[in-house]
Parts: structure tokens; sequence; C-alpha cells
């Protein structure tokens, strides 16, 4: 009975964390999933033996991946909307297996009387691993990305998606904590549950009407236009019909040309997709005249997504066409998706599956994040890059001061991938205070305001383009001028909480958590020497 109510338990909070990230944005989800991740590890007086109150570390171990894997097979189908389920679910259960550490560490740590304090600390090192390790790991699946629509989403301006991501997990558990204790315990844990909330909603700018004219007012602000031009069909293969898609985004830009002027303005610059113009402009004459029709009618620069080929190899990138003084500055994609846009082990992976060969084969660039556009500094982050730390951080303390997202979801069709993507510009023009314009071949693209707010977008799978003028900062928040240095300390604890679990027998771990007066609530268990807190005068019995 123990063991299986706290399976299903784990499994029911994997749900509730997918339900937080897009298209759901259910954010308190995360909170209440967490929570119940963490009592799902505790020890347990009613259902429990006396000899078997808390779980073993090996079912910690099967508790974390349930909740693990669960969240992740709801979170990432996208991954197969055209290749199949084997990636998918392949990828799900990778990621679900760092979680085992989650768990394991879990179980000690929550027999503590503040283990709730400790537990985000493990939470965290986790993340950070399944978001560097291996091949420069997957960091799509951070907590974080859920939180866009609640208030821990300001603390991405002191801390990053590490400090959202942190403080969502303290929240949680502290929350649970409060609900099952008394005493002292149970008002630490109202201060756990309380302070993340409450220091968001303090952050959380207040809104009067008049925010946004202020912030773009003419004087510090640019008229800027996202293309969509859209694909002629979906799926793997829409790149065939590569000219078409070129077209498509050429006729729309000379249309946001003609919508700008007849508003009596004129567009300051412009945003195509990635892989908006897979014909390579420099080795094919037909696409580069194509791209200078579109430069010229809207008589400012555009930043074009093409495929470039230099001594090192194929590139994805981003290249700025001026006006006047044609092909510019360029963007090579410096963070690669790995198993798509790159294939790690290549030759070993296809002994398992012939679907390597559908990843391409680019090579990451070096840049420093930044192009010029007209003078304007533009921090650029392509696709997959928005959901890596360095990219926009970098690209500001470079002078970006407004930035864009330009991505290609055509290979996803109507998956909630896209709007998972738009939540992480979201919150990255949060964190940086900086506009983000993101710029969908297909879908969805936006105007994103360094509050986070969308005021424009587009459906998917539509030819469209958005016009709006935005503003230009060049203040930097704490999280990118402090923020790698605040997770490092996050993690680096996070660490030590592992190690000290791994290498130490739980009476050990005891003695370090608890001072004299609180030793004699733990008691040795007759079962392979674990401890229970049935006696803390803080756990409530029935």
């Amino acid at each position: 009975m123990n063991a299986s109510l706290r399976l299903v338990l784990a499994v029911l909070s994997g749900v509730a964390v997918a339900f937080s990230y897009e298209p759901f944005g259910y954010w308190f989800l995360a909170v209440l999933g967490v929570g119940a991740f963490y009592l799902a590890l505790m020890p347990w007086q009613r259902f429990a033996t006396a000899a078997k109150p808390s779980p073993s570390a090996a079912f910690g171990c099967l508790l974390g991946f349930a909740h693990a894997a669960t969240c992740y097979l709801i979170l990432l189908p996208w991954i197969g909307a055209f290749v199949g389920a084997m990636p998918y679910v392949a990828l799900a259960i990778t990621l679900a297996l760092s979680a085992l550490i989650t768990g394991a560490v879990g179980v000690r740590i929550a027999r503590c009387q503040y283990g709730f304090l400790a537990f985000p600390f493990v939470y965290i090192a986790v993340e950070f691993l399944r978001s560097s390790l291996p091949f420069g790991g997957f960091s799509w699946v951070r907590l974080a990305w859920g939180q866009v629509n609640g208030p821990l989403v300001w603390l991405s301006s002191i801390g990053g998606p590490a400090l959202v991501s942190l403080a969502a997990c303290l929240a949680g558990v502290s929350l649970v904590t409060f609900l099952i204790t008394r005493g002292r315990t149970r008002r630490v844990a109202a201060l756990g549950f309380a302070l993340p909330i409450g220091l968001g909603g303090l952050i959380s700018p207040s809104f009067d009407g008049d925010g946004t004219e202020a912030q773009t007012a003419q004087g510090n602000s640019i008229l800027v236009a996202a293309i969509q031009g859209n694909v002629p069909r979906l799926g793997l293969d829409f790149n065939a019909q590569r000219r078409a898609v070129l077209q498509n985004h050429v006729d729309e830009t000379v249309r946001a040309a003609n919508d700008a002027q007849k508003q009596g303005e004129k567009l300051d610059l412009v945003i195509w997709p990635e892989n908006s113009s897979d014909v390579n402009p420099f080795q094919d004459p037909l696409a580069a005249s194509s791209i200078e029709r579109a430069v010229s009618a809207v008589g400012a620069p555009v930043l074009v997504g093409t495929l470039t080929r230099d001594e090192v190899g194929a590139r994805n990138t981003m290249v700025v066409f001026d006006p006047e003084t044609g092909p510019g500055e360029t963007h090579h994609k410096r963070f690669l998706q790995p198993f798509g846009e790159y294939m790690p082990m290549r030759d070993f992976f296809r002994k398992i599956t012939d679907l390597v060969d559908l990843a391409s084969d680019f090579k990451p660039g070096n840049g420093p994040g930044v192009v010029h556009m007209g003078g304007i500094p533009v921090g650029v982050a392509t696709c997959y890059e928005v959901a890596e730390d360095p990219a926009y951080r970098m690209a500001i303390n470079n002078g970006a001061q407004i930035l864009a997202t330009p991505t290609n979801n055509a290979t996803f069709g109507f998956s909630d991938m896209t709007y998972q993507q738009l939540a992480m510009s979201r919150l990255r023009a949060i964190e940086t205070d900086r506009a983000v314009v993101v710029a969908a071949t297909s879908g969805v693209s936006a105007i994103v305001h360094p509050d986070g707010t969308v005021s424009q977008e587009t459906s998917i799978f539509e030819a469209n383009h958005l016009i709006e003028r935005l503003p230009l900062h060049t203040t930097r928040t704490f999280a990118v001028r402090f923020g790698d240095y605040l997770e490092a300390a996050f993690v680096w604890l996070g660490f030590m909480l592992i190690l000290g679990a791994a290498v130490r027998r739980p009476r050990e771990y005891a003695r370090q958590h608890l001072n004299n007066g609180e030793k004699r609530c733990w008691k040795r268990s007759s079962h392979r020497g674990e401890f229970d807190i049935s006696d803390h005068p803080d756990v409530q019995r029935d």
C-alpha cells in the first residue's frame, strides 16, 4: 500500500509539472507537482509500518524516474512529430535517468527536519546536469520555463532560469511541509513558501497603461518587423521547396514595407526566421537577387536565416543584408541541437537506427552573439539557442540593445514546441530587460516586450508579419552580470548535499543537519539501519 501510493503520487506529480508548461501554462501546477513529488519521498506515518516509514534509496530512484519520465513523455511528443515515437520516447527516458539522483538523495534529505530547505538545491544541481550532459545536455525541460505566467518569473532578472527553478521547487516542498508539520518546522516552511512568491510579486512592475508608451518613446525606440512567410507543406521535406519558402518571405516583406508606408512610417530593421533562405545567396545569384528585392522594398537592414559553408564546414547562419552595403555581419549558431543539427557518435547510433542520417552536420560558431543593423546592436539567439543561458547574456555583455529569436518550427507541425519556445523568449525578455522579436518560418512569431508580455503574435502556418515600435535598452540586469555565478553557487551547494547523502550513513547525515536538541527525535529503524522522524515533535500524528 505504502509503495503503491508513493508511486502513484510520483506519477501524478509529473503530470502536474508537465501542465505548467505552455501551451497549458498553469504555473502553479509546477509548485504543487514538485511538492507532491517531495511528499512521495518523505517518511509517512499513516500508511507505513513502524519499521518502514520512509522509502529506501533504491525506491527513491524509482520515484524520481517515474516523476521525470511522466513529465517528459507529456512534454516532448513534438520531437517525434514526423520521425515517429522512438526518438521522442528515447529522449524522455534518457532525460529521466538523471532524476534517479534526485529521488535517491531526496529520500535521505526528506528524513531531516529541515530537509525541505536542502532539497531545492539538489533539484537544481540535477537540473544543471541534465542541461549540460551529455553532448551539451537538453535544457528545454527546466522547471523555470513553466513559470512565465506566474510571479516567480520575475526572479529571472536576478538569477535567470536557475533562480526561478529553485524558487518554484522551494515553494512546492515548503508548502507540503507546512501542511503536514507543526511547530517551528511549520513556521519555517511557511516562510519558505511565502518568500519566493512574495519576492517575485515585489519585483514585478505595476502596470498603469502608460508604461508601454513611455518605454517606446520615439527617442529610444525603433520600428521593427518580424516576417513569417510560411512554408509550402508540413514535414521534414518542406525544405525541398526552398525557393518557395524564400519567395514567401520576400513577398511578406514587401507587404510589411507597404503597410509601414501606409502608416507614414519607415521600418528600422526587419527580422526573418531561421532557414528562411535555405538557398545560399552567396552561391545562388537568383536567391541573392530575391533577397535584394525585399531589402530594397523596406529600405532597411534585413536579418536573413540561411545555410552557409566555410573552411570549418556547414553553418546555420543569420546574415545582415543592408540596402546600401549589401551582405554584412553574420551570426553562426553557437549552440547546436544534438541529434538534430549535428549527430554525436553517428557511427555508433547508426547501428541502433538509421534515423541518425536525418540529423545534419553543422559546425558551431564562436561569434559575439551580436550583429549590427543600421548601427543598432541586435542580440541573436537562433531557435534552440534561446534555451541556453550564455546566448543572450553574452550578446548583452557585447552591447545588444534589442534581441531576436529567429526560429524554424515547420518540422514540428502543429505541436506544442513553438509555444514552449515562445515562453523561453518571454522569460529571457524579463531576465535581460530587453524586447525580443520572435520570427518563425511557420509560427508562432511574436513581439515580446521587456516585461515579458506578448503584444502581437501570429497563428501557426499562415503568412503574416508583425510591425511594432520597440524600446532600446542599455542597462544590464543582475542576472546578466552575475547570474552565472549565482547558479554556480546553487549547483555547488546541491552537489555537496548529494555527496554528503551518498557517502555518509544516515545517522551521520542526521548529526550534521540536526542540533543537539533535535537528535533525540531520531531513532534507528530495524530496517537496514534507516531512520524515521515518527517521534519528531513537529510531525503531525494520527
